[in-house]
């Protein structure tokens, strides 16, 4: 149960980045985008919850956790601006569907260290509770993003309210990491 609460208090934010990278994207492709990256996502989640107490270990991993998605945010900015001639004709410019399977993966990279540390402590010695709290994570994510994606095809100013929450998440990881560091070096 105490997995299950991490999960539903920790993967809001995962869920809007996701429904942002599909947004552009034609509904046929938004579904397959979607899987492929959460897909992908949930792999990479196991590998870091195997591994998640040599990561805690690794100063400056936060830091570059935010840039990373600093670096989501600034494509999807640039997306935001141009995207009004795609969404309306229901098609995707070439490359569309792989570069937001890519921005999921990355983004949930980036974010996902909370999350998979917070289950990790939760499940202690329990690795299938482990894996079952991250594949309910993944799964939330992935049910929320289709909602989060058909409001934003609805009303656009939403996706700028996601963005802005977004590069607070990148903002947060940044100062955090800044501080991990600067903690270590003073």
């Amino acid at each position: 149960m105490q997995v299950i609460l991490i999960d539903l208090t920790l993967a809001g934010d995962n869920a809007v980045v996701i429904g942002l990278a599909v947004r552009g994207l034609p509904p046929s492709l938004r579904g397959r985008a979607i899987l492929a990256g959460v897909a992908a996502a949930a792999l990479f989640r196991v590998g870091l919850a195997i591994v998640a107490v040599r990561l805690l270990a690794i100063i400056g991993l936060t830091l570059a956790g935010g840039i990373l998605l600093l670096w989501v945010c600034w494509r999807m900015f640039r997306e935001l601006r141009h995207q009004d001639a795609p969404v309306a004709t229901g098609t995707a410019p070439p490359g569309a569907l792989r570069a937001a399977i890519v921005r999921i993966i990355v983004a949930d990279l980036s974010m996902s260290l909370d999350n998979v540390l917070a289950v990790a402590g939760a499940a202690g010695e329990h690795i299938w509770v482990l894996i079952a709290g991250l594949a309910i994570s993944v799964l939330m994510m992935a049910v929320a993003a289709s909602v989060i994606a058909r409001l934003l095809e609805r009303f656009r100013w939403i996706a700028w309210i996601g963005l802005l929450i977004v590069l607070a998440v990148a903002i947060e990881l940044i100062v955090k990491g800044g501080g991990e560091i600067w903690h270590v070096v003073s």
